[in-house]
């Protein structure tokens, strides 16, 4: 196996100056787009990535990168870091937090730019019916989408933990919420891919087999520690999530990610410390 046939995939939520636990500043996203270009990395379309898993050739130094529920910084800051430095990125949309409207101004068009709150305060709004505040909306979407910076994918219609709120019926809900957000998808962007991301991580055997059913092949998790090579599982997708931290560090990550044998080691051994903490 050579480096070449591993494809790292970076998890983003947020980037924006508002610190949080998920969220990466303008700043050191910048410095992290930087290291990626400085080291001749490409940033992998999801169909590409795809057609890696089914063993096409790739760039030696490919990623892809991923953003989870859609907010309004990856408007504001992100997409206009992505075009100044030439990479390209995936959003899976929570499709009922998206409303109409104009765009709002991004880094770059205007000396102030739209609030951008922390991870809680963004779940606070949504939950009191306040997402178009802290969302983007579907006019910025389609503005992404047409320059080919950013593509959009589902993270279902709602982003309920389905297997807490109502177990029972966890699998009509998540049904329901599959159709819901095919649905949506194709009304304002016109087209479904085949790409899903599972809301807050979770999904089960009955859930994969459901999203297959709705025509999803390419189902992303939260789990970290494994390596995406051609012939993995396209339903069990790995993703490591990025800190707000230097393009250097991440840089070591997706090394590690990417390395043939020091990567599997990193990951049994990660998995090993968290099965001891889970035994305490």
């Amino acid at each position: 196996m050579s480096t070449q046939s591993i494809v790292p995939v970076l998890m983003y939520h947020h980037v924006s100056p508002s610190p949080g636990a998920i969220t990466a500043s303008p700043e050191n996203f910048e410095d992290q787009l930087r290291w990626l270009s400085r080291n001749a990395y490409t940033s992998l379309t999801a169909s590409e990535f795809a057609e890696h898993l089914a063993g096409a050739q790739v760039p030696k130094r490919s990623v892809l990168i991923t953003f989870d529920d859609g907010y309004l910084d990856n408007w504001v800051y992100a997409y206009p870091l992505l075009k100044k430095y030439g990479f390209k990125a995936v959003v899976f949309l929570v499709t009922s937090w998206i409303h109409d409207g104009p765009v709002r101004p991004h880094l770059g068009q205007a000396d102030v730019l739209p609030e951008t709150p922390e991870h809680k305060e963004c779940e606070r709004r949504i939950d009191a019916g306040r997402s178009d505040e802290v969302i983007l909306r579907w006019s910025e979407i389609r503005a992404m989408q047409a320059e080919g910076v950013v593509e959009f994918h589902s993270h279902t219609h709602t982003h309920t933990r389905w297997d807490l709120v109502d177990a029972v019926n966890k699998n009509r809900h998540i049904q329901e919420e599959l159709e819901a957000s095919r649905r949506s998808l194709e009304t304002h962007l016109g087209s479904v891919q085949p790409h899903f991301c599972w809301p807050q991580g979770y999904f089960d055997p009955e859930y994969v087999a459901l999203a297959k059913a709705q025509g999803f092949k390419y189902l992303y998790t939260t789990h970290a520690f494994g390596q995406n090579v051609p012939g993995t599982d396209p339903a069990h997708i790995y993703r490591f999530a990025v800190r707000n931290t230097t393009g250097v560090s991440v840089g070591r990550r997706i090394k590690i990610a990417a390395h043939p044998l020091i990567g599997p080691l990193f990951n049994r051994w990660k998995l090993w410390k968290r099965a001891r903490r889970s035994k305490k």
